[in-house]
This record gives structure tokens, C-alpha cells and sequence, in this order.
């Protein structure tokens, strides 16, 4: 039985994780929504603003090798309570800058800076979530990352007007701040908090308990399993299509459907709530097939296999049609789909390994999302400039969904329970 203890470790867990998340995906679209005031006051052409948009993806992407290791020995505190604080001071930075090479540097930190977000939920769930119940909570916290964008035109387009792109940097930066601090404040590790027989029994779900840190080796023999791969090369699936659309959709409501771009930061609303939605059914499907006998795995791999066909079919309309209203309708169907899949796959992590490994697991599906994610900027930016149109950038995309999804299929069968050393 839950106790109340429990309870409410996991609620304040819960709510500084959504809104930690919500800051870092406000943080994120800051530029996508000063997209056209800072090319224009810096001079860049829309492949320099994709390479800037990138920016952030790389540092990212490989900030995730090292992250999952230093969360499962350091713990969630500590890595995500430094992270926060990094990433904010580099937002904050971002409204002082004076080149695209500072822009760059701040750009480049903030990844680094957020690289710990997503890993560091999985660990949490892990810790404080019984796994029958493991899927709500992720959806609720992954929902960030389109309760975020949604917000983020009206909120952020009010602010820029308000202090201008500068003031808006700056203002994100100091609530960021803010989060990190309650976090640090507030959150406990698992190891940090003494728990009653009662509790251990309750989180540990009928299996045997286990409490042994991460070794190097363990690290290392990730890398030969096939599940691991199959994490890494399905999310990048997930991710590039995410990543289009979360740096690309406001200039292309702009400049391919001729939106202003207030009338298009309220247009922005109706997809992103839609990737909402696809966020939080991601949690609930996942517990309602698992309570029905699917296998753990097998109860997060089916809506993610799902999520990222159907993503491809809508997207492809939604490049070819003439119409704004159905193209909005496409995109958001899309949306809810790519955010079905992206909600499943963190919940996947979540099954997919040991307690201790988990963190570790979800950083190298994180580094390979984002290593595939951090292209969709910049051959959106060149696709844009070579032709005058986003129909090729979002086919692509499409595509790139499709083969996410096979390699689920054929790479993801089995959970992850005993890693060698490598030889």
C-alpha cells in the first residue's frame, strides 16, 4: 500500500519535474520565436539561422554520453539541480550578446546546460513510481514539451514585444533560476530518504529490491545490446520531427502560409495542444495495455510504433495541400502522433532496464535523438533557402519517422537485465 509519505515525495517530484520541463522548452523556443527579429538584426540568412538553431542540438546530443553515468552515480538532485542553474545563466547570456559567436557560446551551454532534463525524469520514475503506475506521471511530465511550445507564442511574442527579444532572454533566464534553486531545495534522492519495509515493498512491485550503483562496465556493455541501439536509432525518428516543428513552425507559418507573426504565434496553439494530448494518452495507453497482459516493453513499443507511422501520414498532406486549414488540421494530427510516440518512448526507458541503469539508458536514447534532431534545423534552413518552400524539409521528416519506427520493430524485443563487461 502507498503510503502518504510516498504520496506526497511523488506529487512534489511530479510538479518541480513539469515545471522544470515547462522552462526548458520556453527556454528552447525562445529563439524559434525571435526567429525573424534576430536574423534581421544580426543579418542571417535561413541557413545561418538553422546552424544557430543547431546550436543547441549538438552540445546537446553529446552531453547525454557522459549525463546518464553522472546521474545514476551523483543521483537526480544534484545533476539536474546544476544543469538548471547552467542552462538558465546561459538563457539569461543570450540577452546580452553582441555576435553570433557569443550567440553560439550561449546557445552551446544552454544545451549542455538541459541535457540532464529528460534522463533525470526516467530516474526519478524509476525511484518513486511502483512500474504498474510509472506511465501517468510520464506522460504528465513529457506534456511539458508541448504545454511548453503552445505557450510559448502568445507568452513569449507579449514578452518580446513588451522588452524586446533581449528583455525576453533575460526574464526567461531569471525564472529558470528560480526553479533551480526549489528543485535543489526541495527534491531527495532515494538513497537520501530512510524508507519503511512497507515502502521498499510497495515500490519494488513484487520484484527483488536492488540497490547497486552503476559500474563503468555496466556503462561500457550498453553499448552491445540490441535494445540500446534500437533506443538510440528509434528516437531519432521521434526527435527530427519534434525538432522541425518546435524551431521551424513559426517562420514557416510566417513564410510559407503568409501568417503574421502574432496571427501565427495563436495559430502555434492549436497543434501544440494537440502534441498534448498525444503526450499525456502516450501514459495512459501505456498502463491501461499493460494492466491487459502486454508485456512492459511491449505495452510502450506498440503506441510508439503507432505514433510515428501515422506522425509520417499526416505530415505529408500537410506539406502538398494548398489549404491553411487542412494544412493546421495535418499538422496537428501530426503532432499528436510524433507526441504519442515521444511520451511512449520515455516511458519505454523507464521498463526497458534495470533501476540502476536507467538514467544511463535513457541519455544514450536522448543522444541518439538528438544527434539526428540537431539536422533538422539546418537542412530545413537550406531546403528553404534553395527552394522557397518547407513541402521537401517536411517529407523528409516524414521519412526519417518511418525508419524511427522499423527500428523499433526489429531492434527493441527485450528489456535490458544483465549487462557484461564488455571483453
Amino acid at each position: 500500500m502507498k503510503t502518504a509519505r510516498l504520496k506526497r515525495i511523488q506529487t512534489a517530484a511530479l510538479v518541480l519535474l513539469v515545471l522544470s520541463g515547462l522552462i526548458n522548452y520556453l527556454d528552447r523556443s525562445t529563439l524559434s520565436i525571435a526567429n525573424s527579429a534576430v536574423s534581421g538584426e544580426m543579418g542571417l540568412s535561413a541557413s545561418e539561422m538553422g546552424l544557430l538553431l543547431s546550436a543547441f542540438s549538438l552540445p546537446y546530443a553529446f552531453a547525454q554520453l557522459p549525463m546518464g553515468a553522472l546521474l545514476d552515480r551523483l543521483g537526480a538532485r544534484v545533476t539536474l539541480g546544476f544543469g538548471m542553474l547552467l542552462w538558465s545563466v546561459a538563457q539569461l547570456a543570450g540577452g546580452f550578446v553582441r555576435t553570433v559567436n557569443q550567440f553560439f557560446i550561449a546557445r552551446l551551454l544552454l544545451g549542455v546546460g538541459e541535457a540532464p532534463q529528460f534522463p533525470a525524469g526516467a530516474k526519478v520514475f524509476s525511484e518513486w513510481f511502483a512500474l504498474k503506475e510509472r506511465g501517468r506521471p510520464t506522460g504528465i511530465f513529457v506534456a511539458s514539451t508541448t504545454i511548453a511550445p503552445a505557450l510559448a507564442p502568445p507568452v513569449l511574442t507579449a514578452l518580446m514585444f513588451a522588452f524586446s527579444w533581449r528583455g525576453m532572454f533575460i526574464i526567461m533566464g531569471v525564472l529558470g533560476i528560480l526553479i533551480a534553486v526549489a528543485w535543489y531545495a526541495i527534491y531527495r534522492d532515494r538513497r537520501d530518504v530512510p524508507l519503511t519495509a512497507e515502502e521498499i515493498a510497495y515500490l519494488e512491485d513484487g520484484q527483488p529490491a536492488d540497490d547497486r550503483s552503476m559500474t563503468s562496465a555496466e556503462w561500457r556493455g550498453l553499448f552491445r545490446q540490441r535494445t540500446t541501439w534500437g533506443l538510440i536509432f528509434g528516437f531519432m525518428g521521434v526527435i527530427y520531427m519534434v525538432w522541425l516543428y518546435l524551431t521551424w513552425l513559426p517562420a514557416y507559418l510566417e513564410k510559407e502560409r503568409g501568417l503574421p507573426l502574432a496571427t501565427a504565434g495563436w495559430v502555434m496553439i492549436i497543434p501544440y495542444l494537440a502534441g498534448t494530448l498525444g503526450q499525456l494518452s502516450s501514459g495512459v495507453l501505456a498502463d491501461w495495455l499493460l494492466a491487459r497482459g502486454l508485456q512492459p516493453i511491449n505495452s510502450r513499443r506498440l503506441p510508439l510504433c503507432i505514433g510515428l507511422v501515422f506522425a509520417a501520414l499526416f505530415t505529408i498532406p500537410a506539406a502538398y495541400t494548398p489549404s491553411l486549414t487542412l494544412a493546421i488540421a495535418c499538422i496537428s494530427g501530426a503532432m499528436y502522433f510524433i507526441n504519442l510516440a515521444s511520451g511512449s518512448s520515455w516511458a519505454l526507458v523507464s521498463v526497458a532496464a534495470p533501476r540502476r541503469l536507467v538514467a544511463s539508458l535513457g541519455s544514450l536514447q536522448n543522444f541518439g535523438g538528438y544527434l539526428g534532431g540537431s539536422l533538422a534545423p539546418v537542412i530545413t534552413g537550406v531546403i528553404v533557402d534553395r527552394t522557397g518552400s518547407f513541402v521537401y524539409a517536411l517529407v523528409i521528416a516524414a521519412a526519417v519517422a518511418l525508419a524511427g519506427a522499423v527500428s523499433y520493430v526489429f531492434l527493441v524485443r527485450d528489456p535490458i537485465r544483465d549487462v557484461p563487461a564488455p571483453a
